[in-house]
């Protein structure tokens, strides 16, 4: 293995965050940038032909477009929602439940959307909330890293637990062997991102204000997850963690109630404003997920390419399959459509000159997403380049060979490396699952544990990954700042990993 390639095969990502995190560029200039170094490295130096190339590009604009559609559903719905002054009723909900911020942050930014990363997926969780913390007066860089880090420990085991059913296919394991070590690691993450979202919110003063809801919901969410994991429960396992603790901590909202002696009540009309839109997104999701019939009838019309096995000059074999299927009318933008155009019609029809005219709210979805569309294509494009081009198995390989008898400690950095440059804990996962399966096996150490330190440091990656942070800068007017939000995420994410690391080192040992 020369340096030379790995040098090389670094310098894509390397260009995106250099100009976005360090000239400040906006993603959609860095991702054209490095997607035009990706090409020119996979052609002139990996070997990569026209048609590994062209393929390339073809997995990847599904991929950007199953992305892109829903940015766009969430933009709908934020916009929707902020027209009908959902924003606004929630956030006054929330203080009448509790004046205590560091609660109020918790039951959104680490509750809520956990729960919608369970339920949902890819960037919803970013989409929806972000939004609802700039309403509460949170500032818009805040707004997209607190339930940035706050959804982190849903990750693996949230959309119907697709990433741990990836780490499953691709290292040939059965999930009783790999979902208890999966969810000790996610449950550590849990404790941790959580401590991160009140940082994050107001440092020292933040953590200490929220110190016990956070041990009594994070207690609730991890074991939730983790008894649902040992149960095999996989594909809802964050779902249950994430509901377990909204519940938790609503109920500790209301016991600090009556202790205040609070007698005031909650106006019917203030929850049905704050919650309606949110349960009718829900109920849609819900009834996808779990009616077949109405399932079967949204997922009639796929549209995906079968796509060739393709080889690299050098050697690399990329090899037959499908694109990202996109359901035309299943996938979550389109709930999200649903939902929003339902909110509209009822909330139109009780206060038509409060929610203004539908033009208007779609002009402000256009505003925001088209720089994003622009972004999302090229840094797609650019990670699907670099995995035909064999790049990013070249850049894992290499952290593996460097770190020798040290594995266990860059085993969550490997993870995070995959999902960092894909934007998909679950393509990290099938990047590099048989990968850190054979090295722990080659050095005898404990396989689930290096294989749960795989899916939780792809769980972390994926959420400063240049795709991830697009979708929650684009719903809070951001469109320019996304480097903002990867530096800032990048100094909490990394610690994260670090305490990954040592955990994984003492565990991993064999036995």
């Amino acid at each position: 293995m020369q340096f030379g390639d790995i040098l090389l095969a670094l310098t894509p990502m390397g260009v995106v965050v250099v100009l976005m995190i360090g000239l400040r560029w906006k993603s959609a200039r860095a991702g054209l940038a490095g997607w035009g170094v990706a090409l020119l490295v996979a052609s002139l130096r990996f070997g990569a032909t026209r048609d590994v190339l062209f393929w390339a590009q073809v997995r990847g604009a599904f991929f950007a477009l199953y992305v892109l559609y829903i940015i766009w559903g969430a933009l709908l719905f934020y916009r929707v929602t902020e027209a009908a002054g959902t924003i606004q009723a929630l956030s006054t909900l929330l203080q009448k439940i509790s004046p205590n911020r560091a609660l109020q942050i918790l039951l959104l930014a680490w509750g809520f959307a956990s729960f919608l990363q369970g339920v949902g997926g890819f960037g919803v969780p970013v989409a929806v909330v972000a939004p609802l913390l700039v309403g509460m007066g949170v500032q818009p860089l805040s707004a997209v890293v607190i339930p940035s880090l706050g959804h982190t420990w849903a990750v693996s085991f949230g959309s119907l637990g697709s990433s741990f059913e990836a780490l499953r296919g691709a290292t040939g394991l059965a999930g009783a062997v790999l979902a208890p070590a999966s969810a000790l690691y996610l449950g550590v993450v849990c404790f941790l991102m959580g401590a991160a979202t009140l940082w994050a919110a107001g440092r020292g003063r933040m953590l200490k204000s929220g110190l016990a809801p956070l041990l009594l919901m994070g207690s609730a969410m991890a074991g939730g997850q983790w008894l649902a994991a040992r149960g095999g429960l996989w594909s809802i396992a964050a779902t249950l963690g994430a509901l377990a603790g909204l519940l938790v901590g609503s109920g500790w909202a209301l016991i600090q109630r009556r202790v205040r002696r609070e007698s005031e009540k909650l106006p019917a009309t203030l929850i049905r404003n704050a919650l309606l839109p949110y349960g009718v997104l829900l109920v849609w999701i819900f009834a996808y997920r779990f009616i077949p019939a109405l399932k079967g009838l949204l997922d009639s019309v796929i549209i995906r390419v079968q796509v060739p096995g393709v080889t690299t000059a050098r050697g690399w074999v990329t090899p037959a399959g499908a694109t990202q299927s996109i359901s035309v009318f299943g996938q979550t933008g389109a709930l999200l459509i649903y939902a929003s155009l339902l909110i509209w019609l009822l909330y139109r029809r009780g206060n038509r000159e409060k929610t203004g005219t539908f033009r208007e709210v779609w002009q402000k979805v256009a505003r925001s997403g088209v720089a994003s569309t622009i972004g999302i294509l090229s840094m797609v494009a650019l990670a699907t380049t670099m995995d035909h081009a064999g790049m990013i198995t070249l850049l894992a390989q290499a952290l593996a060979d460097a770190a020798g008898a040290f594995f266990p400690l860059v085993a969550p950095f490997i993870g995070a490396l995959g999902a960092f440059v894909t934007g998909s804990n679950t393509n990290a996962n099938v990047l590099f699952g048989a990968l850190q399966r054979d090295v722990a096996q080659t050095l005898g150490y404990v396989t689930p544990v290096i294989l749960a330190a795989q899916n939780a440091g792809g769980a972390i990656g994926s959420t400063f990954a240049p795709a991830k942070v697009l979708v929650g800068c684009s719903t809070v007017g951001m469109g320019n700042r996304e480097g903002d939000a990867m530096r800032t995420l990048i100094v909490y994410d990394v610690a994260a990993l670090g305490v990954l690391a040592v955990v994984t080192w003492f565990l991993a040992q064999s036995r």
